[in-house]
């Protein structure tokens, strides 16, 4: 009688510990199971925002600092224009050669007469491929020749022909003399006629100059 509870009494204590066994396995899978949910879901949260925000950040930074490159050349050497390529190149910007309505002589002599009489007459010259509008830049680089100790007078033409209010300017030149005076009194004419506009100290290098253009550009916050 005594060997018959004793058998029993084991396998009472096999059972329970059998069962005891099998709840604290479950357990052990349903309570991690459970908590890697609620990690897992905050986490694809968290990451879609980021995503999200990087998306917007990316766009922005796109969008926001458009540039456009206006220049009027009129030598067949370019120079105005090889600088306004390097800048290009460097800042991605849009760019636009300003085309005179009237062509000026292709003779050096006559052209000079011309733009001595504009300058004279404080003319503005009409350009033919004016854009209707330039709003969606925020920064103007706006490159000339100097003629007559300053700027063509197209230039003014250019600059007086848009609400430039919160633009950033900055201007950029050369000349066979290379005469400082003569660059500032472009740089004033190109400040008299911008209103609204910031206008920046100006470039004034020669084109063949890509390090000078380079460190102007670096030195203005257009380093690639």
């Amino acid at each position: 009688m005594k060997r018959a509870i004793s058998i029993v009494m084991v396998f009472f204590l096999i059972f329970s510990l059998s069962a005891c066994g099998q709840v604290s396995e479950n357990g052990n899978q349903t309570e991690p199971s459970s908590s890697g949910s609620l990690q897992t879901e905050p986490s694809d949260t968290v990451g879609a925002q980021q995503s999200e925000a990087e998306q917007t950040g990316a766009t922005a930074s796109v969008e926001e600092g458009k540039t456009l490159i206006v220049y009027f050349s009129w030598s067949s050497s370019g120079n105005t224009e090889k600088m306004a390529t390097a800048i290009k190149e460097r800042t991605g910007g849009d760019i636009l050669e300003i085309e005179p309505l009237n062509p000026y002589p292709t003779d050096y002599n006559e052209c000079g007469d011309v733009a001595r009489e504009e300058r004279d007459q404080n003319a503005r010259p009409e350009i033919a491929n004016l854009p209707d509008s330039i709003e969606e830049y925020d920064t103007l680089f706006i490159g000339y020749p100097i003629w007559w100790h300053t700027a063509p007078m197209i230039i003014g033409t250019f600059l007086n022909s848009y609400d430039l209010t919160g633009v950033e300017v900055y201007p950029f030149t050369q000349s066979a003399s290379m005469d400082t005076e003569q660059f500032e009194n472009s740089m004033e004419f190109v400040r008299e006629n911008a209103a609204g506009a910031t206008v920046h100290d100006g470039l004034f290098v020669r084109a063949t100059d890509t390090d000078g253009i380079y460190t102007y550009l670096t030195e203005n916050g257009f380093a690639e």
